[in-house]
């Protein structure tokens, strides 16, 4: 992909911190990402592995200890005003919005930091009040509101100045599921009709299975895949198959299926895991007819965000750690 091609570009980045004991701790390491303009981006991780550092980072909030962002090929730290403007952030964890005004002032007032003014400004807060239904409250002080609505009050206020770029850190924790839903067609909505430029940050791995187009997963900080959702997925699809059968499994057919999922279910029984090629395949369904087994149907496993999050990251946690 060529730099112009990139609305976000990570080169080199990392980050560390010195504890009062001396002891250095490397929170990003090296970290390369290359984010496509118009692309719903999932940065996904256990806590800890550095994704809301890495997302301060491109905000320009945390100085990193070496490498380059550019946003829109702007430099975050040489062009850091200008670079600002690309951007639109919900940080998790932090106070985004003034609890002590409403959520129509809240919206003036970081529409006016933005450098908007007069009816543009005052329509830009109704239409997105409106969008994130809460239009009817815009008067209220937020101190009185529900997390969820303080949420859809901060997401409004990041998108305010219409950047082309939004940085979204958690932005459905503490949401009732219709809220969260709400906040989940926003994302596509802003990705998918008005060109936005995506970067989200979730533990929800459903969410970031159905609407990104595109996901990394970090850990210990460093990404351990980087991959389109589609193809990401695919991976995993050919090499996890379900039988099932019926019969009776012999202790020998337990035996040769040693490493294999059995579970027994009313209509015959299951069995499931990894196959690494064709040959295995036919090696297998061959095997299990020996077994005087009647083979009812043989499915590619869908795969499962969660389960691929969750071998990726056990993988490398196993890994031993690597002196830079």
């Amino acid at each position: 992909m060529d730099s112009e091609q990139k609305t976000i570009a990570v080169s080199g980045l990392s980050k560390t911190y010195r504890r009062a004991n001396g002891e250095q701790v490397h929170a990003v390491k090296d970290l390369d990402l290359a984010v496509p303009p118009g692309c719903i981006f999932g940065f996904l991780g256990p806590n800890g592995a550095g994704k809301t550092t890495t997302i301060k980072m491109i905000c320009g909030l945390v100085k990193p200890t070496a490498g380059e962002i550019r946003v829109n090929g702007l430099d975050v730290w040489q062009k850091r005003s200008q670079a600002m403007l690309q951007i639109g952030a919900v940080l998790e964890g932090t106070r985004n919005i003034h609890w002590t005004l409403s959520a129509w002032d809240n919206l003036i007032y970081f529409g006016h930091l933005k450098g908007l003014s007069g009816q543009s400004l005052t329509r830009r807060a109704e239409d997105l009040l409106k969008q994130v239904e809460l239009w009817e409250r815009r008067k209220d002080l937020v101190r009185v509101f529900s997390r969820g609505m303080q949420q859809k009050v901060a997401v409004a206020c990041a998108l305010i100045a219409d950047p082309p770029v939004i940085l979204l850190d958690e932005p459905t924790l503490g949401l009732d599921v219709q809220a969260a839903r709400t906040v989940k067609d926003l994302i596509v909505c802003l990705a998918r009709d008005q060109g936005k430029t995506i970067v989200l940050t979730t533990h929800q791995l459903d969410m970031a299975q159905d609407v990104c187009d595109r996901i990394a997963i970090m850990s210990k900080g460093q990404t351990v895949t980087d991959r389109p959702t589609t193809e990401l997925l695919d991976l995993f699809r050919e090499e996890h198959y379900q039988f099932q059968v019926a019969g009776t499994l012999s202790s020998e057919a337990v035996s040769a299926l040693e490493g294999m999922a059995i579970e027994e279910n009313k209509g015959g029984i299951l069995i499931s895991g990894a196959i690494a090629s064709h040959e295995q395949l036919y090696d297998l369904i061959a095997q299990l007819r020996s077994f005087d087994l009647d083979l009812l149907s043989v499915n590619p496993v869908e795969p499962n965000l969660e389960e691929i999050f969750v071998h990726l990251v056990d993988n490398h946690a196993r890994q031993p750690e690597v002196e830079a």
